[in-house]
């Protein structure tokens, strides 16, 4: 798992549509507290997400690594890591 960048809140801020019918933040700042407050991670792979939502007990053993990566709390960032953000 990494760090939340303001290169991460910047591209949840551009995209936070994919989850959210209306904006929760305006500015970077705002995206950064809200990715922080609501725990967001970063993650190399679905095999990581995937680990992640097993431990917390999400029931994920069915899922493909597509269906996990198309979960709409999953951002593909640009660098090719992922951003769960649980809402």
């Amino acid at each position: 798992m990494n760090e939340i960048t303001r290169d991460y809140a910047e591209f949840f801020l551009d995209n936070q549509e994919q989850l959210f019918d209306f904006p929760v933040a305006e500015t970077i700042e705002e995206a950064m507290e809200f990715l922080e407050d609501c725990m967001a991670q970063v993650f190399e792979s679905a095999e990581e997400i995937r680990e992640y939502w097993d431990e917390t007990g999400m029931s994920v053993s069915e899922m493909s690594d597509e269906e996990i990566l198309d979960s709409l709390e999953v951002f593909k960032l640009p660098d090719g890591k992922y951003l769960v953000v649980e809402s």
